[in-house]
């Protein structure tokens, strides 16, 4: 199984961005629990989920930075 790309995540809204990143995040802590009581059978699930959750939380993050750069501006005027 290839690893999600990138450009399918600057595809998504802010609200579907927001939406994907807790759905990955409750998917880490399911796969924790399984490896926690013996019962995970895929353990690459855990690279791929990690890999995705830092795409989605780096493309959040400069989305937030390039809304915050453009609200000085037009406070400014």
């Amino acid at each position: 199984m290839p690893l999600p790309k990138i450009s399918e995540a600057r595809d998504l809204t802010d609200a579907e961005l927001a939406k994907e990143i807790l759905e990955i995040k409750q998917q880490l802590f399911k796969l924790r629990l399984q490896k926690a009581t013996g019962r995970l059978e895929k353990s690459h699930q855990f690279k791929h989920a990690k890999h995705r959750l830092a795409q989605l939380l780096m493309l959040e993050g400069e989305r937030q930075k390039a809304a915050a750069q453009g609200q000085p501006e037009a406070e400014q005027e």
